[in-house]
């Protein structure tokens, strides 16, 4: 989403009473030479120029000002002097120098503006100096007698948002708005930053409340306020909402600009919703916006998370022939599509095209390509690519060094890993959590469970950052290699520091537990399993665990009671499913059966339910194993598969595949 400033225009932080090319000659007490006094432009360069050895005297603005100017004749220092010390100071940062100014104006009684404070404000913020800014508001007026108005409020509150301090932001405009001493009315800009706040802290609904309050305070939204709250609704997936406040700004007369279009674009595209994406571009372009650069690319990044790579390539050259250049962001997503399709290679020879048009590539696509080829059992040409960024002289950082790291423990050298982490650590990239848990991985996989588990103790006496990921790792490592003690061991400290364990986590508990003969114990875990969030819902692989467990002892009714819940939760059978089920019917029976009827029966459930894809898995293991599905299961096959649409898409990956 575009950002603006939320400060008042720069035309307000300069002061309009200092003529710029004017100076001032003063004569140096110290010395019978002459210095200029400027503004803040011409002083701070000077100063930054002259070398620090220099004694007071021979600074651009100094104390020596008042002390000579007595003895200047005609002049007299002014307020105008007065501002441009200020300006300076706070342009240098120099803030006990603004506290003497400060105080030295206060003693003679001089005037204060409300845009000096603007400009401290505004330096506070840069030097990160929260409470000062705010304290210095509080001082505006009993210290001061400077008349506070929303600008300066405005100014404080976005020092505030600047350092993410969104919660004190929230508190201090409540407080000033509701102080009836204070008499500042929040205007457009002042509820522009409080909706980004809220939506920034997840109360999309809260900011909803406050847009809606903005007319009873003769406010009008603008199209800042717009976009602010439709990417708050897209980033909780209310692309609906956000959609009909479009047609609404357009409505109360507030015409969309082409990055409210491109915050609906990046939603819908992100939903998977690129059909909607595509009309809302044809609506914009009725408008009379232009799409740009963020249009294409997020429109291309959408194909690609959809595996339309053709369409994305399309789009790219369409991008081009409108007189858009492509950047990295665009060829890096055309890359990590390619990736995602298994295709690592044709995305290195897009970067080696890249680099021959002198494109500055940058170690995220480096990463990409690394992590693809090693996925695809390619490690010798992750290597070479790696060798060849070091020497390109792009410098590894730690999303690099995992990606290698992560790509050796993959193919089974863990060893080769840690000599990678170990040069990782002396060029000083900090190790993250999915550094530690691809070496943990790596090492479990390979049968090392001691060095694994060395690896955790040195992350864990290291302070290095924690997560789930890693000890759902552990967990998995532990109760594959028979460890069940260690692992509830570790599952206890996990629950006891606030993490909360995933799927793989669950489901390795679940299988160690099966493994032990404690499968009621499993079953308890699973079922508080079924009542948390989305990333902890078991998965036809913990399904799968259960499933083989309870026909190992022949409690095959419960394993399909547990079958249909599981097509219930709108988890679909897979092929493991399949042979679990059909070997159970074989062995532990009284009289055996071949699962045809079973696995039909199957089919026929999951096309009533319009799950077409695990249906047509389904079949495909039937007929692998040579169980004709039946002559009306065949009808509901031939049905769908034979939908036009479904035909063509079938022709052109046939078309692909003889290209590719």
């Amino acid at each position: 989403m575009r950002k603006w400033s939320i400060y008042p225009s720069k035309t307000l932080f300069t002061s309009s009473l200092i003529d710029k090319q004017s100076s001032i000659t003063i004569p140096s007490k110290s010395s019978h030479r002459f210095f200029s006094v400027r503004t803040s432009f011409s002083t701070s360069k000077h100063m930054e120029t002259e070398p620090e050895n220099k004694d007071e005297s021979d600074q651009p603005i100094s104390d020596q000002i008042f002390k000579s100017s007595p003895k200047l004749g005609s002049y007299k220092t002014g307020d105008k002097t007065f501002y441009s010390l200020i300006e300076n100071y706070a342009n240098s940062g120099d803030f006990k120098g603004l506290e003497m100014v400060l105080c030295r104006m206060r003693h003679e009684k001089r005037v204060f503006l409300e845009k000096n404070f603007i400009v401290m404000f505004k330096a506070y913020g840069k030097a990160h100096l929260v409470e000062e800014a705010i304290g210095l508001f509080s001082r505006m007026v009993d210290e001061f007698q400077c008349r506070r108005s929303v600008k300066s409020f405005n100014s404080v509150l976005n020092v505030i948002i600047q350092e993410g301090l969104y919660y004190r932001a929230l508190e201090f405009y409540k407080h000033v708005v509701n102080a009836k001493h204070m008499n500042i009315l929040p205007n457009t800009l002042s509820f522009n930053l409080v909706i980004k706040t809220m939506c920034k802290l997840g109360l999309v609904n809260d900011a909803l409340g406050v847009f809606r309050e903005m007319p009873i305070r003769k406010c009008v939204p603008d199209v800042y306020t717009y976009c602010t709250l439709m990417d708050g609704l897209c980033k909780e997936n209310r692309i609906e909402e956000a959609v009909l406040l479009l047609d609404e700004m357009q409505v109360e007369g507030c015409f969309p600009t082409p990055v409210t279009f491109n915050v609906l674009i990046n939603g819908l595209c992100k939903k998977g919703d690129l059909a909607r994406a595509a009309k809302l571009v044809d609506n914009m372009l009725l408008k009379g916006c232009e799409a740009n650069e963020v249009t294409y690319n997020t429109l291309i990044h959408g194909l690609c998370l959809k595996g339309n790579l053709d369409k994305a390539v399309s789009l790219l050259d369409r991008m081009v022939s409108n007189k858009y250049v492509p950047n990295e962001v665009t060829y890096g997503t055309i890359i990590n599509g390619l990736v995602k399709l298994g295709r690592a290679a044709d995305g290195v020879r897009l970067l080696v095209s890249l680099e021959e048009r002198q494109y500055c590539v940058n170690e995220y696509i480096y990463s990409t390509l690394v992590s693809g080829l090693f996925k695809e059992g390619k490690s010798e040409d992750g290597m070479k690519l790696w060798k060849e960024m070091v020497e390109k002289g792009c410098k590894p950082n730690t999303v690099v060094y995992s990606v290698l790291i992560d790509g050796l423990c993959r193919v089974g050298k863990p060893d080769e890993a840690e000599e990678i982490f170990t040069e990782m650590v002396k060029q000083g990239c900090i190790p993250n959590a999915f550094t530690f848990s691809s070496l943990m991985r790596g090492f479990f996989e390979m049968g090392n469970s001691d060095k694994a588990i060395q690896i955790w103790k040195e992350m864990s006496n290291g302070n290095y950052i924690c997560n789930e990921v890693c000890y759902s790792v552990l967990i998995h490592g532990l109760c594959k290699d028979g460890k069940l003690w260690e692992a509830m061991m570790v599952w206890t400290q996990m629950l006891s520091r606030g993490w909360k364990p995933d799927v793989v986590a669950y489901s390795s508990m679940i299988h160690g537990l099966c493994n032990a003969g404690s499968i009621e114990e499993a079953l308890k875990l699973f079922n508080e399993m079924l009542c948390q969030e989305s990333k902890s819902q078991p998965d036809v692989v913990t399904y799968n665990i259960l499933f083989n467990a309870l026909c190992k002892q022949s409690s095959i009714s419960r394993a399909i009671d547990l079958l249909n819940s599981m097509m219930d939760m709108c988890c679909d059978p897979d092929v493991v499913t399949c042979n679990i089920f059909l070997t159970a019917l074989r062995e532990k029976l009284d009289t055996p059966q071949d699962g045809r009827d079973f696995l039909d029966e199957l089919v026929v459930r999951l096309f009533k339910r319009q799950r077409t894809l695990g249906a047509i898995n389904i079949v495909e293991v039937m007929l692998q194993k040579l169980l004709s599905p039946k002559a009306s299961t065949w009808q509901r096959v031939v049905r769908e598969l034979c939908k036009p649409k479904k035909i063509q898409a079938a022709i052109d990956k046939c078309w692909r595949n003889m290209y590719c």
